[in-house]
Order: C-alpha cells, then sequence, then structure tokens
C-alpha cells in the first residue's frame, strides 16, 4: 500500500479555524482503509472550551462515528506538534499514528515539553511521524499570530 498524507485535509480545516480567529491548528483522523472518519479545526474560543482542540474534537467524532472509545488502527493527522493534553488524550484513544506538521517549542506535549509518550504512565505510544507540511503550518501558524500582533 502506498503512503498517502492527508495533511492537506488538515491544513484545510487550520484554515477555516484561523477564518473563525481560532489559532490555525486542523485535525484529521483516518481509518485503516485510508477513509477520513473525522477532521476538525481548533474550536476553543467560540465553544468556550479550553479542551476543544483540534485533535480532541476529531477524536470525540471518531469515537462516535465508530462506536468506541478507542480508535484502533486509526492514524491522527495534526498540523501542529500536540499538547500534553492532546497527547493523552491520543493515547487514550489508542491511536496508531501520529503525522504532524511544525514543532511547537514553547508548548508541544511530544517530542517538546512534557513528552507524554516517554512517561511510564503512558499506557499506548502511537508512532510518532513530524514535520509532514511542516512549512505551510509554520507559515500559517506565523501568518495568523503576526496579523493578532498587527491589531487584525
Amino acid at each position: 500500500m502506498t503512503f498517502r498524507s492527508f495533511m492537506d485535509v488538515a491544513l484545510t480545516e487550520a484554515r477555516a479555524a484561523a477564518a473563525r480567529g481560532e489559532v490555525p491548528v486542523g485535525a484529521v483522523i483516518v481509518d485503516a482503509a485510508g477513509q477520513v472518519v473525522a477532521q476538525a479545526g481548533n474550536r476553543t474560543r467560540e465553544l468556550h472550551d479550553p479542551t476543544a482542540h483540534a485533535e480532541v474534537l476529531a477524536i470525540r467524532a471518531a469515537c462516535a462515528k465508530v462506536g468506541s472509545e478507542r480508535l484502533v488502527g486509526h492514524d491522527l493527522y495534526v498540523t501542529l506538534e500536540p499538547c500534553a493534553m492532546c497527547a493523552a488524550a491520543l493515547a487514550s484513544a489508542r491511536i496508531a499514528r501520529l503525522y504532524y506538521g511544525a514543532s511547537d517549542p514553547k508548548s508541544g506535549g511530544v517530542a517538546q515539553g512534557a513528552r507524554v509518550f516517554a512517561h511510564p504512565q503512558c499506557h499506548h505510544v502511537p508512532q510518532v511521524y513530524d514535520g509532514i507540511d511542516a512549512t505551510a503550518a509554520e507559515r500559517l501558524l506565523k501568518a495568523f499570530f503576526a496579523g493578532k500582533r498587527e491589531g487584525n
């Protein structure tokens, strides 16, 4: 089977989040057959919910769709390295593979900061692939925050 990245779908969700005034992070969950099961962008401001990160929203939607709290055999693509909360959610959902774009030196929880998957308390560790379309994800984030600094 040939690898196909779904980061383009995650980037579309990130752009939609930015258009709503949210931090531009998008996520998509794909099943073992390569079908998109769920996709989401950040909605923390819109929903007044600090847990409404793209990854958490996508996990919730995918679990509801498959009828299980576990997403064994599913992959998650996200434009930014997951924070510690999202990394823990990925482990709890038993996501098989995590593909992320931009690294997050400030709030990352996978390769930076908390490094959730490295803790002995972490009961499941997905395969992690970083740097997928990182340049596009970084550009989107930098443009969003530059606009915020300029008052847009």
